[in-house]
């Protein structure tokens, strides 16, 4: 990843989560994991709009390993002698009320920013939970979500480097999505109840959104700082990335060309016999 686990650990001063006594709390975090992990399921839908056999390989693979997923974060609620519940409605927002429109909006968007948000909130209950079979479960689900991330990054960059002028609109729809997350925080501010790490929550969540500048500047999706944007160049961003959605909204209607028209060109394929890896079954 752009992004190193060290850069993305946030320090809470040897706060702990105790199973016991914050049953209710972890069971609420839980379910907010659980209902991110279900639409992950959903990115069986980039499978079929996928641009290449690289991504749809890779979208294959992760279907997978979000069922997977969706069944630690079911087996974490019977440890915890808890049952599932709806998610809060602004992790819903950020889940499905933002649903992109093209492949370089899901990379971007969905991959890179928004798995990496549930990263660090993974390694912040890992680095804070006095549970053992909890820790390990979510330890292997890590793994696989650093690969999602990693791959929503590089495809993101690649996605620039074609076409430039997607910059400005993946800016927006990112500004808008960390927007969500502060929001979040202003949330968990007023209400939380006096906790040693629920305290820490509302600093944990804008590093998070620090964390999501640096993998924007990394990206290329930012060419300078955030506090270096003037208000006039973020509300030109975000106008031109939804004022684009509405008017290419009728495009989407258009035949779209699938796999099955197009892979007999894609690098996999046309490059076999010309020095290019086979291609590997995905386990």
């Amino acid at each position: 990843m752009l992004l190193s686990r060290e850069e993305m650990t946030f320090d809470f001063t040897g706060a702990r989560l105790e199973p016991e006594r914050d049953r209710k709390l972890l069971a609420w975090v839980m379910n907010q994991f659980l209902y991110g992990e279900v639409t992950g399921i959903q990115c069986g839908h980039w499978l079929y709009q996928a641009p290449d056999l690289e991504a749809a390989r890779f979208f294959s693979r992760q279907a997978v390993e979000e069922f997977q997923h969706v069944e630690n974060f079911i087996r974490i609620l019977e440890l915890l002698g808890e049952e599932p519940a709806p998610a809060h409605r602004l992790v819903r927002f950020l889940s499905t009320g933002m649903m992109p429109a093209t492949f370089e909006e899901h990379v971007c968007l969905e991959m890179a920013l928004g798995e990496g948000f549930v990263l660090m909130a993974l390694y912040g209950v890992i680095d804070t939970i006095a549970h053992e079979e909890i820790r390990a479960i979510l330890g292997r689900a890590v793994k696989q979500e650093e690969r999602h991330v990693e791959f929503g990054e590089q495809r993101t960059m690649q996605a620039i480097r074609e076409r430039p002028a997607l910059r400005r609109r993946l800016l927006g729809l990112s500004l808008v999505s960390m927007w969500a997350v502060r929001r979040l925080g202003a949330f968990m501010r007023s209400r939380l109840p006096r906790h040693e790490v629920l305290s820490q929550l509302p600093a944990f969540l804008r590093f998070s959104v620090d964390c999501a500048e640096k993998r924007l500047l990394r990206m290329g999706v930012l060419t300078k700082p955030l506090g270096e944007l003037g208000a006039l160049e973020k509300g030109l961003a975000i106008a031109e990335a939804y004022g684009t959605t509405v008017l290419t909204a009728p495009l989407r209607l258009l035949p779209k060309k699938r796999l099955t028209e197009t892979y007999l060109r894609d690098p996999s394929i046309a490059g076999q016999g010309r020095g290019s890896p086979p291609l590997r079954a995905v386990r």
